[in-house]
């Protein structure tokens, strides 16, 4: 998918695992400097590349370029590993802390939302980091993007995450993107549509 904006050229795109080294010089960001990852250490390159490689086998793995350079990616993963839970998932986005408030995420989560439309997948959920107080690791933007994004606050988890020193609650919010009814279509494997499959 290819957008213009700004005079600029946005094309996401499925995401690979030569991105790997890109994605996660995004990422070691937010590990080493925030706590929007409970995460302590950056994952080695062959654990990122392992990471994308076996979400991709089920869900879909996109990722965001500017005029060719990687600002952002987006996927989701396995919710629970129990079969009720297949038509539920959760969802993770990373922009590169310069690429911010421009839209791009967005664009992002709305192309993810319709890769896993294509799925059959229903619920959409965020599991975010959450301060009481807002310090210089966490603030509570993530929480006032997703619900900008059509997300609901559903619970708290209280100072379960401890990081820098520092105790930190975790949230989930949900999002509906399909019909839930009394004989559900099954979920489909993005492996098995990815090939054939346009933004």
């Amino acid at each position: 998918m290819k957008i213009v904006w700004k005079r600029l050229e946005v094309m996401i795109r499925f995401a690979t695992e030569e991105d790997a080294e890109e994605l996660l010089r995004i990422y070691s960001y937010y590990v080493e400097n925030t706590a929007i990852t409970f995460e302590y250490d950056t994952p080695a390159l062959d654990e990122f590349k392992y990471r994308i490689r076996t979400i991709k086998a089920m869900y879909p793995y996109l990722v965001s370029e500017v005029d060719g350079k990687i600002v952002g990616y987006a996927y989701a993963n396995t919710f629970k590993d129990r079969a009720a839970y297949d038509w539920a998932v959760e969802t993770t986005i990373y922009l590169n802390k310069d690429a911010r408030g421009k839209g791009y995420g967005k664009e992002l989560y709305e192309a993810l939302e319709k890769a896993l439309k294509a799925q059959n997948i229903t619920n959409l959920y965020a599991c975010i980091g959450y301060p009481e107080v807002e310090d210089q690791y966490l603030t509570k933007n993530s929480v006032q993007y997703h619900e900008h994004l059509g997300y609901r606050f559903i619970g708290t988890f209280k100072k379960c995450g401890y990081k820098f020193n520092r105790w930190y609650d975790m949230v989930w919010m949900e999002k509906m993107i399909g019909e839930h009814s009394k004989n559900q279509k099954e979920v489909i494997l993005f492996r098995e549509i990815e090939k054939n499959y346009e933004f």
